[in-house]
Order: C-alpha cells, then sequence, then structure tokens
C-alpha cells in the first residue's frame, strides 16, 4: 500500500526558522512523530466522512516554536476515508503499523471515537500486554450492532479473546452523562476509573496512569467547549484549556508511549480559538515526547520501607524525574506507579487500594 494512494499532503504554510513547520518532514522518521488527520466521523450517530484539510489547525501548529526539539515530526498527511467506515478503519490500520515498524509514534487527529480502536488494534499486532489509557466522559459498554461505533469499541477491546490489554485506565468520566451499572462494572473488575473533579486543578494525583501508558486516546467530549464547539458533541463541563494542555504534555512524558489519538474535534469550528487550542496541545504533546527522550535510559532509585498493620510495603523514588513508584523489584515493568500523596498518605496508615492490585 503506497501512502500517496490514501493521504492527502498538507498545504504548504510559511513559516520562519524558529517555528516548528520549518521542520516538520514529509516522511515517517525512524523514533519520531508522526501527525496523521482524519475526516472520518462514522463511528458517531448521524456522522459523516466529507472532506476536511484542517487548514486552521495546521497554521496555528506550525507557527509554534521548535524550541529545542531534537525529535523528527512528520506530517503524513489528511487520510482519504474509506468507501465505507470499516474501510477507514483497515486503511487507518495499515498507515499505523507503517509507523510502528520505524518505532515512530503516531499521533491521529480527527475522527470519530471509535478509532481509538484501530490504534489498539495495530499496536497489538506489533506488542502484547498493552497499557491503555482513555480521557473521557463517557464509559459505553454496549456491544451491540456489526459497525464499530463509539457505543461499542470499547466493549469490542475489552472483550476480545485476540487482544491482549494489560492495564485499561478511564480518567475524566462525568457521573451525570452516565449509566452507573456501567461504571460499578468496570470497577468490579478492577479497572480504574477517575472522574473528571479529580483530574482537574492539577495532574499530580492522575500522572501515574499515563506514566507506563502504551496507547492514549482522549475524546473531545471531555473539554468543556468555547465558541461553537470544540467537540463535535459539545460539553459545558469538561477540563479547561489549561489543564487539557498540561494533560497533553503528560501523555508525551509517557515512558512506553507508542500510539496516540485526539478523536470527535470539531474541525468544521469557525472559532479560531477552537483550531488554537488544538494546535496548542499537539504542541505540548510533542514537547512532553521530547523532555521524555531526554531522559536517562539507567534509572536510579532511592527505596523508602513503611510499616502498615505490621505488613512491610515498599515505595521508591526515581532520582531524576522526582517520580514514585511502589513495590520492591529491581525491575521497573513490575513497579506500580503513584503519587507523593500516596506515599504520604501511606505514612499515616492509609495504602491506596489500587496499589495492591497487582
Amino acid at each position: 500500500m503506497n501512502l500517496e494512494d490514501i493521504l492527502l499532503p498538507p498545504r504548504p504554510i510559511k513559516t520562519e526558522k524558529w517555528q516548528i513547520g520549518n521542520s516538520i518532514f514529509n516522511e515517517i522518521q525512524e523514533y519520531g512523530i508522526a501527525l496523521i488527520f482524519c475526516s472520518d466521523y462514522r463511528g458517531l450517530q448521524n456522522g459523516e466522512a466529507e472532506i476536511l484539510d484542517f487548514k486552521n489547525v495546521r497554521k496555528e501548529l506550525y507557527r509554534l516554536s521548535n524550541l529545542d526539539f531534537e525529535v523528527p515530526i512528520c506530517d503524513l498527511g489528511n487520510l482519504i476515508s474509506g468507501r465505507s467506515h470499516q474501510d477507514t478503519h483497515y486503511i487507518l490500520q495499515e498507515v499505523l503499523s507503517m509507523c510502528h515498524y520505524k518505532n515512530a509514534i503516531p499521533v491521529l487527529i480527527g475522527g470519530s471515537n471509535d478509532l481509538a480502536f484501530s490504534l489498539f488494534s495495530a499496536l497489538d499486532f506489533h506488542q502484547k500486554n498493552t497499557n491503555y489509557t482513555q480521557i473521557s466522559n463517557l464509559i459505553s459498554l454496549v456491544n451491540e450492532g456489526e459497525e464499530l461505533t463509539e457505543k461499542n469499541f470499547l466493549s469490542r477491546i475489552l472483550g476480545s479473546k485476540t487482544f491482549s490489554l494489560n492495564h485499561y485506565h478511564h480518567l475524566g468520566y462525568q457521573k451525570h452523562l452516565n449509566e452507573m451499572d456501567s461504571v460499578k462494572l468496570m470497577k468490579e473488575v478492577e479497572f480504574d476509573v477517575v472522574r473528571l473533579a479529580d483530574l482537574m486543578n492539577n495532574t499530580e494525583r492522575t500522572e501515574p496512569f499515563f506514566r507506563q501508558a502504551d496507547l492514549v486516546t482522549l475524546n473531545c467530549d471531555a473539554v468543556e467547549s468555547i465558541g461553537d464547539g470544540f467537540s463535535v458533541n459539545p460539553q459545558i463541563n469538561g477540563l479547561n484549556k489549561r489543564e487539557i494542555c498540561a494533560y497533553m504534555k503528560e501523555i508525551g512524558l509517557s515512558q512506553k508511549l507508542k500510539s496516540v489519538g485526539i478523536f470527535n474535534f470539531n474541525a468544521n469550528s469557525e472559532s479560531f480559538l477552537n483550531h488554537q487550542l488544538m494546535a496548542q496541545m499537539i504542541w505540548h504533546l510533542i514537547e512532553g515526547i521530547n523532555i521524555q527522550k531526554s531522559h536517562p535510559v539507567e534509572k536510579s532509585f532511592e527505596i523508602y520501607w513503611l510499616m502498615i498493620d505490621e505488613e512491610k510495603y515498599a515505595f521508591q523514588r526515581e532520582r531524576f524525574t522526582n517520580l514514585w513508584y511502589f513495590g520492591a523489584d529491581e525491575d521497573l515493568s513490575q513497579l506500580i506507579p503513584c503519587s507523593l500523596s500516596d506515599y504520604e498518605a501511606a505514612k499515616k496508615g492509609a495504602l491506596n487500594p489500587r496499589l495492591l492490585k497487582n
């Protein structure tokens, strides 16, 4: 499959030397970042697949500072939607697989939230035991119909007998928008489910859910809308513009990040602020990836032992990043990411139950 047959190249945008657009490639780079824009929203009720060029997002993104970024960035262009929504899923997985073969991180922007299924499927082909974190205001476990939709894609991932899912974290759900049976079921099977209120104001409590994520997807419905709507399903409540940019940086800082999706974006918005926000979200993601790539490969830890109810527990602090982990193992992959507040609470005798799940 030739990329020229399935992707429309972006229009040229004039930039200055210090701007990020001046150093963007048009081909996938080894260990780089690959931006892919998608116009297929047929996973939504009454959704369409009209051609969008995302020129306003690109214009805002390309003119942001390149700082001292070293990770190469490629803009592959706009994915041509398939004849059917299923065809788009197939085409997208081929493109994603090309990125994974070159160890590049694909970042998919646009399209309906069910395209997360393709990101998971493509990644699962290349590795097993995927850690998946999703930011979404909705938890839908519907498993009806043959076609993939934003309502059934999650149940298809979680219920698959062929997919290899290690951990799943669902962040930002809003109680008044969800069927409580779905939330209850997620908690019963011991998936981490975190309310919007716990994501607001700072990222310290929820950063551990991103730290070892292989795949992160964002439903733009989880972001509060401005103007004529940031998402195709605009919401009055959600993460604000500063919070979502902070979380995009946290996503980029993941130590294992392989793939990112940003879905349900209102690409037809007439408010340039919505396009500017999307551009700055992508920029903060890129910044986080660059910071993570600059961290030393070899990690050094300090270990702290605590006694709680006659049981001995270990917390470890990574010296370079000052990040905390739970467990005494010397193998980082066997440790559970946690926060300083988890350690402080444990010193007072309150051990977060999440830390004892594994």
